[in-house]
């Protein structure tokens, strides 16, 4: 869109006044950095640190990179070695030079959970005055996953003992697993093959109405990994007691494809498993060609006569001619044979259930298939994309929190660059001497830039192009 008879577009102003704030923003930055440093010095103990002069580092923030000063100190340990230490580094709980902001780190995060590594550096790169490759956003991925991974492995020894940090109270706990299929590469593919399944579980108290006909999962737990299957039992309860008091639960309805590693999780009477509705249709549909025979198991099925059933796929197995349908009926046999106590619905089985909480109520299970999707598959498959087992772990990591609502907290949680709350304050405040560098000068190295029209239609623009 022009805006001028000299071709200046709005966009181009647009940028500009982004690139002065962000110019401003480091300057401020580093003020107040160098600020705190001073104060540090001023305040030390001078027996204990004596000063050795100044060095230079630079933090990578969303307005670009900050290159400022800070003393270095030569101290004694108590064995008589001499170290040298920076008191603001330790101050604000970082350490080496050229470190990342955790707003940058955060906003690297969100993005490389929405779409890839390399989309996902050149939107942030667009949108703050920080140039980031692709390897630097996966970096990020991996440095914030690691940390999350140690919380859920704290977690997990906890809730072996009994002491997980879970509060909210529930007799009853629904929980749905299932897994997805993902391509791998490099010493991956070499130690697993083309692919592997990445198990995904989660777990809830029932579902909330938002709207017409329109339902969300209430309190909801997410875990996924590529992990063995003690071990992932062992995180997802770990991921479980840290949200509920998993002593409290008196009953759990545990819902899944009829995979080996999910009914594993059957650990007590307390467990009651339902094979998916979803995947219970499918394999009849899958492996019985006659529509006449579907029509008459889903008939049985509904009458929840499992035994008739059972013997109904046999009698067809014996009878049918056709050796590849007779090999069909014998793998469904099979199927309903292993997941005989699953295949009446929770809900049809005249299980005395405990009141829902408020406003929750106790639906249909069989919210899987769309979870594993929305959370896993929209972002790792497809688009040829290939992981080794660590990138993958580290990615699901994040896109479980997200999941649950619970990203933009746990990376804030994680950032420890913190600064004395006064320092908030002085954000807001230019100085004196500061206003007249920055306001009224008239000439920011744009001296070729046309002036805005003078017309009152574009009054709001002037002043604008000298920014």
């Amino acid at each position: 869109m022009s805006i001028t008879e000299k071709e200046i577009s709005f966009y181009e102003i647009e940028k500009r006044i982004q690139r002065k704030c962000h110019e401003l923003g480091r300057e401020q930055l580093k003020e107040i950095l160098e600020s705190r440093d001073k104060e540090l010095a001023e305040t030390r103990d001078r027996s204990v640190y004596r000063h050795k002069g100044k060095r230079k580092t630079v933090i990578k923030t969303v307005m670009g990179e900050v290159e400022y000063e800070r003393a270095v100190y030569e101290t004694l340990s108590e064995g008589g070695i001499r170290s040298y230490v920076y008191l603001l580094d330790e101050s604000m709980g970082i350490s080496g030079s050229g470190f990342m902001s955790g707003l940058l780190s955060e906003q690297i995060a969100h993005a490389s959970c929405e779409s890839s590594y390399r989309r996902a550096a050149r939107c942030v790169s667009d949108m703050t005055g920080q140039r980031i490759s692709h390897m630097t956003a996966w970096k990020v991925v991996q440095s914030v996953a690691e940390m999350v991974e140690e919380d859920e492995r704290k977690a997990a020894k906890a809730a072996a003992v009994g002491k997980g940090s879970g509060i909210v109270e529930r007799k009853l706990l629904f929980e749905e697993q299932d897994g997805i299929w993902l391509k791998l590469q490099g010493k991956s593919r070499k130690q697993h093959g083309r692919g592997r399944e990445m198990k995904l579980a989660i777990a809830y108290e029932g579902a909330r109405k938002v709207g017409a006909g329109r339902y969300e999962l209430s309190n909801k737990v997410v875990y996924s990994g590529f992990e063995e299957t003690e071990k992932f039992q062992e995180r997802k309860e770990g991921a479980i007691a840290a949200v509920y008091k998993a002593d409290d639960i008196e009953i759990r309805l545990l819902g899944g494809d009829g995979a080996r590693w999910i009914r594993q999780g059957i650990t007590d009477e307390t467990v009651h498993f339902q094979l998916d509705p979803f995947h219970r249709n499918k394999a009849i549909r899958q492996y019985v060609k006659d529509p006449q025979m579907q029509s008459r198991m889903y008939e049985l099925l509904h009458a929840k006569d499992i035994d008739m059933l059972l013997t109904y796929i046999q009698a067809l197995s014996n009878s049918v001619e056709d050796e590849e349908e007779c090999d069909g009926l014998l793998k469904l046999l099979n199927y309903f044979t292993n997941n005989k106590d699953g295949l009446i619905p929770f809900n049809e089985r005249g299980m005395k259930l405990p009141e829902p909480p408020d406003g929750v109520e106790y639906r249909r299970m069989g919210s899987m298939e769309s979870n594993v999707f929305t959370i896993i598959g929209n972002r790792m498959k497809g688009r040829r994309a290939c992981w080794s087992t660590r990138g993958a772990n580290n990615l699901a990591r994040l896109l479980c929190l997200k999941a649950m609502n619970k990203l933009p907290l746990t990376l804030r949680s994680l950032s420890r660059r913190v600064l004395p709350e006064k320092y908030a304050y002085e954000l807001c405040i230019l100085t004196p001497s500061k206003v007249a560098q920055v306001v009224g000068k008239g000439y920011d190295g744009y001296t070729k830039a046309a002036p805005p029209p003078a017309t009152p239609d574009y009054r709001w623009l002037r002043g604008l192009g000298t920014l």
